[in-house]
């Protein structure tokens, strides 16, 4: 018996060896962020390249958040960052929950459209939304028209409302209530629940796990967003983080010490989100792949 288990369990030693490399591979870039942020200014000038700090220099981390008005880059992302998931959350999963549960004439066209979506970089719609997002009526100095003024440009409308759905939210939420038997919905309408108010009685009190899922993709992508927020806002009190990280680029060099530690603060609290998280996460990715 022992033999037995010995040699089956020498069967997965390649499995592990590989497994182990990568996950080193996915850990090192971090290992070498925190090592950076303690470097000073002169290891840098000598042009070394030691993964340990020659000398630890933690006020670095004082130095980086005084460069710049942190407190109004974080403000902006903490506030554009909710909304969108709130957003996100309810309206990706009352798509996903029509798709999965409603039969309507083209459901099956439209889903495939959907799926096509995609496959779409973003940097290919930038510029029609932009166009949208400068021309909308009575907003940012408009006429009736859309003429004259910006719009939604350089204002928390411009970063908030393209997040508000997407397709893979759509698809993910869709593929978690696939799983459901179809009793809950004769059951509900027996009772005289219609559509909508099935969805917030009976599925929505059950999505922990999706909303866990969506919500931490969805915060990972708003909050590291450094291409749409550089597209549509100008001015300094509308800047995110990713933006305010820009400041240690300078004209001759990088303070890559610096950069390092504002980073790395910049990245606690979707650490911190991950962690909290992470069993509806994985949960909510087992669930979602069983049935569709």
């Amino acid at each position: 018996m022992n033999r037995l288990l010995t040699a089956k369990a020498g069967r997965y030693v390649p499995v592990y060896a590989v497994l182990a490399i990568f996950s080193l591979a996915m850990v090192l870039p971090f290992v070498v962020m925190i090592f950076t942020s303690f470097k000073g200014d002169e290891e840098f000038s000598l042009g070394t390249n030691h993964l340990l700090p020659m000398n630890w220099h933690p006020e670095n981390f004082m130095r980086a958040m005084m460069m710049t008005d942190w407190a109004t880059y974080f403000k902006n992302s903490v506030v554009v960052t909710c909304l969108a998931v709130i957003g996100s959350l309810f309206f990706n999963s009352l798509a996903g929950y029509t798709f999965a549960r409603l039969a309507f004439k083209g459901r099956d066209v439209l889903f495939i459209i959907l799926l096509i979506g995609l496959m779409v970089p973003p940097q290919v719609t930038i510029i029609p939304q932009f166009l949208i997002m400068k021309s909308i009526p009575l907003f940012g100095g408009n006429d009736l028209f859309g003429q004259g003024g910006t719009g939604w440009l350089d204002s928390y409308y411009a970063l908030v409302i393209p997040e508000l759905s997407g397709s893979f939210g759509i698809f993910l939420a869709r593929q978690f209530y696939l799983q459901f038997p179809r009793a809950l919905d004769d059951a509900a309408h027996m009772d005289g629940a219609g559509y909508f108010r099935t969805f917030l009685q009976i599925y929505l009190p059950q999505s922990g796990p999706l909303m866990a899922t969506l919500g931490i993709f969805k915060t990972v992508s708003v909050w590291n967003d450094f291409f749409h927020p550089l597209i549509y806002t100008t001015s300094e009190t509308m800047r995110t983080v990713q933006l305010g990280l820009q400041v240690f680029n300078g004209e001759y060099r990088i303070q890559y010490n610096l950069l390092m530690a504002a980073t790395l603060i910049v990245s606690l609290p979707l650490i911190a989100m991950f962690f909290i998280f992470q069993k509806q996460f994985i949960k909510s990715l087992v669930s979602s792949s069983v049935k569709g």
